[in-house]
């Protein structure tokens, strides 16, 4: 229960069910809250468009590149509205541009909606994104820093 409403995860290997198309895999979640078909397919078209796959909701995953199926699985997250959004790499198989648009998207939510997202990267310029970075080592907490995150001059 906890999970279907409250949290959202994107997977560093996508999780995406291959003999589906974006819009079927984003609607998964919306099926298991036993939302109505018409509103489960407009909030998922909604939230390919966020992530920037308008025109690619009837395509199936194969004919996805990896940075458009890692988008779909971000799609998938956010579709709940969820309060918590648990993100592993979410930008390790995209391009330098979509990757700022996707933390463009998740500083947005975090921002507008109230989201909180604890992320892991090991890519400096999208940790910068943070207001608050953990860095472990080891399994080690090793520092525990809070700042603004806002990153445009680093990309």
């Amino acid at each position: 229960m906890l999970r279907r409403h409250m949290l959202g995860f994107v997977f560093q290997g996508f999780n995406l069910l291959s003999r589906t198309s974006a819009l079927e895999n984003v609607e998964l979640p919306l099926i298991y809250r036993g939302m109505h078909a018409s509103e489960r397919h407009r909030k998922a078209k909604e939230a390919l468009g966020l992530v920037g796959l308008s025109g690619r909701e009837h395509h199936k995953t194969q004919e996805l590149s990896g940075g458009q199926q890692q988008r779909v699985a971000i799609a998938r997250a956010i579709v709940t509205e969820p309060s918590l959004l648990l993100a592993d790499e979410p930008t390790g198989n995209l391009d330098t541009k979509t990757s700022v648009e996707i933390m463009d998207l998740m500083t947005r939510l975090n921002r507008e909606q109230g989201i909180t997202i604890v992320m892991v990267t090991h890519e400096p310029d999208i940790a910068a994104y943070a207001q608050r970075l953990l860095r472990f080592i080891d399994g080690r907490l090793e520092t525990d820093v809070e700042h603004r995150g806002r990153a445009d001059h680093v990309l």
